[in-house]
């Protein structure tokens, strides 16, 4: 047996992985980062838009501050959200953006006086301040009161994680690719880290740790048709399931993204919409003003999914060989910008669609996008359940994105959870020994071995890429955009018949290293796992919520549904997974449940709403008429950070208010 000992294990090479990785590094940890590809190739670099973080440095993202932010995270996420954690994001994204500035990420910039803009499909111009010339710009986009989405292009993800790793790089941080973990190695109360299988020569491998922080991205791969890297398949929710003992939170919640191109599904950035762009039917009618006069195009990703989909439903959809599709117009903002802003969008239009977006529109429709679930873990990061469990990123629920992601608070919330995270991750390492128990990790081990075994020599006869098909086929036809009882149950039902003939993978291919068969047989059993979660998760909760839908319970209900389910695996001989419900508190949020700003107010709402209203109006009469928007705040709703996190924000409006100081670049 080959076992490796280190401080912090990440698994995970995204940004998310990364920054926890540098957390540990900087404080003298040694720190061993698993992936299952090269760190450059993570799908953290498929971000295209932007990252969120309330600098208010252009004109229109003046007035923007932490509140704000705060304020449309939560109302994005349905109320779904800990609004304790959604304060640490917001706080942070500031710091997170000029440190990767710092790092070497090329944020595209403002240039001083006026420049013309696509607003509401109209051409204006707007006079960008003399002393924000050279500060990080901003775009807009859907859910968000301010422009406050940072870019680079429509490359953001590209350069954010070409910056970071190469940051990994120079602090000497060991990233062991073609490594997949496949299993945790625990004692019912401490994990001790994972074991992982080598994709090239089949070694298995124990890696001990003090910490170990699952950062393995989404789960979208259970889908047949998802915007996701094929490699987001859940495996790292699914360690933590299989532990028995560690939680998931909330894996139901599933966004689907409006603009995916028909038929592939890759993304084409809300940047398209945030900077103009307008979706059109088949009569070249601007749909979106009729269903949410307000925010159009730019609501809310769930929103804008369901109202294309009902308008698809009602025949204006165009019709293709894939299925009806809408269009996404970007002619309008013109060639200089579509190259220069958004020409990702326009390689990826010109090599799967044969089509030029600066003059042709471009065939789109809803599609599965990202995970808000994950292994359900604390504010700082850990699992409540399993002691040195930590995790991060899309992998996660730490949970600031509730039922509905804000469109640019996934990247950021990779390097601002990452860098929170990351000190909490150094701090549990620095204050907790680990006796490295042999025994333990030999039987993990035996058990991981045993089932490799089984697949080679046994004589099963079921074949593991058949089974991923017809699960990514439920899933889809089932588990989508709108949901409804006698379909969950169906998905449900045909999920469990799916996993009971898991238990007769066999393999064709008896090579035991490099063999594509074998690691989608590991793999097509715990995913099977993962998606009974989602399934069992969306057919228990009868209301609507976010990215939630549900056809024949459409009403948000707080009174009976303000909560967090949490989904664990009861033994390995189960087919459904133990749902729990983590009360959410309206006493201790900052901002109770009210109206989200679309479509009708039809939520019932939670018996304390009106009561917390009235205590926080108290809280804040008996400040004072002196009290700043910070003292409010921490009255209100305290939250804590690592200490060095603590300093407050610094934004051209406050040099512009005093006249003095230098503001932060």
């Amino acid at each position: 047996m080959k076992l490796i000992y280190t401080d912090s294990l990440v698994v995970g090479a995204g940004l998310a992985g990364l920054r926890v990785a540098i957390a540990s590094k900087e404080r003298g940890l040694d720190t061993v980062v698993l992936s299952l590809i090269p760190a450059k190739r993570s799908h953290s670099a498929a971000a295209q838009g932007g990252m969120q973080a309330s600098l208010g440095n252009t004109v229109k993202g003046m007035g923007d501050d932490e509140d704000v932010h705060f304020q449309d995270t939560v109302k994005g996420s349905d109320w779904g959200c800990d609004q304790d954690v959604a304060r640490m994001f917001a706080h942070c994204a500031p710091k997170a953006v000029r440190e990767l500035a710092n790092w070497g990420v090329p944020w595209t910039r403002i240039t001083k006086g006026p420049r013309q803009v696509v607003v509401n499909a109209e051409k204006v111009t707007i006079e960008e301040a003399e002393e924000a010339h050279g500060l990080i710009n901003a775009r807009d986009f859907g859910g968000t009161k301010k422009w406050r989405t940072c870019y680079t292009a429509d490359g953001t993800g590209h350069s954010l994680l070409y910056a970071v790793d190469n940051k990994v790089i120079a602090m000497d941080i060991p990233v062991h690719e073609r490594m997949e973990a496949l299993s945790l190695i625990h004692d019912g109360k401490r994990c001790h880290g994972v074991v992982a299988r080598c994709l090239i020569t089949g070694e298995l491998i124990a890696y001990v740790a003090k910490s170990t922080t699952i950062a393995t991205g989404g789960y979208g791969r259970i889908y047949e048709v998802s915007t996701n890297a094929i490699i987001c398949e859940g495996v790292g929710q699914a360690l933590a399931l299989e532990t028995g003992v560690a939680k998931l939170g909330n894996m139901e919640a599933v966004q689907f993204h409006p603009t995916a191109i028909v038929p592939v599904g890759i993304l084409t950035t809300e940047g398209c919409r945030g900077d103009g762009g307008l979706l059109r039917d088949k009569d070249g009618h601007r749909f979106m003003p009729d269903y949410e006069p307000e925010k159009k195009e730019l609501a809310s990703r769930d929103v804008v999914s369901r109202r294309m989909t009902e308008h698809m439903r009602k025949g204006k959809g165009v019709d293709s060989p894939y299925g009806p599709h809408l269009w996404l117009d970007i002619t309008l903002l013109g060639r200089k910008h579509v190259e220069t802003n958004l020409r990702e969008v326009k390689e990826i239009c010109e090599n799967f669609l044969g089509i030029d977006p600066a003059k042709d529109w471009i065939p789109v429709r809803p599609t599965q996008h990202y995970s808000m679930g994950g292994i359900r873990t604390d504010a700082a990061g850990q699992s409540p359940q399993l002691k040195g469990l930590f995790s991060v990123g899309e992998a996660a629920c730490w949970d600031m994105h509730g039922f509905n992601r804000l469109g640019g608070n996934s990247l950021a919330e990779t390097v601002v959870g990452g860098m929170i995270i990351g000190k909490y991750v150094a701090d549990f390492c620095e204050q907790n020994t680990l006796e490295i128990d042999t025994n333990l990790v030999e039987t993990f081990v035996g058990k991981l071995q045993g089932e490799i075994d089984e697949l080679i020599d046994g004589d099963g006869t079921e074949n593991p890429f058949e089974l991923k098909q017809q699960m990514q086929r439920i899933m889809m036809d089932y588990v989508g955009i709108f949901r409804n009882g006698p379909e969950l149950e169906k998905a449900v039902s045909e999920l469990q018949d799916l996993l009971k003939r898991a238990n007769a993978l066999g393999l064709k291919c008896k090579k035991r290293h490099a063999n594509p068969e074998l690691v989608e047989a590991l793999r097509v059993k715990r995913m099977l796992k993962v998606a009974l979660t989602v399934a069992a998760g969306a057919a228990a909760r009868t209301e609507s919520r976010g990215a939630h839908a549900r056809e024949d319970f459409p009403q948000r209900n707080d009174k009976d549904w303000l909560n967090r389910t949490l989904s664990s695996w009861p033994d390995a001989n189960s087919l459904s997974p133990l749902l729990e419900y983590e009360q959410l508190d309206v006493m201790k949020m900052e901002l109770p449940p009210g109206y989200r700003g679309y479509g009708i107010d039809n939520a019932i709402a939670h018996p304390d709403t009106e009561k917390r209203e009235q205590q926080i109006a108290e809280i804040i009469s008996q400040l004072g008429p002196d009290a700043d928007r910070h003292q409010k705040q921490a009255a209100v709703m305290p939250f804590d950070v690592p200490e060095s996190l603590k300093p407050k924000n610094e934004r051209l409006s406050d040099k512009l208010q005093s006249g003095a100081g230098e503001i932060a670049k």
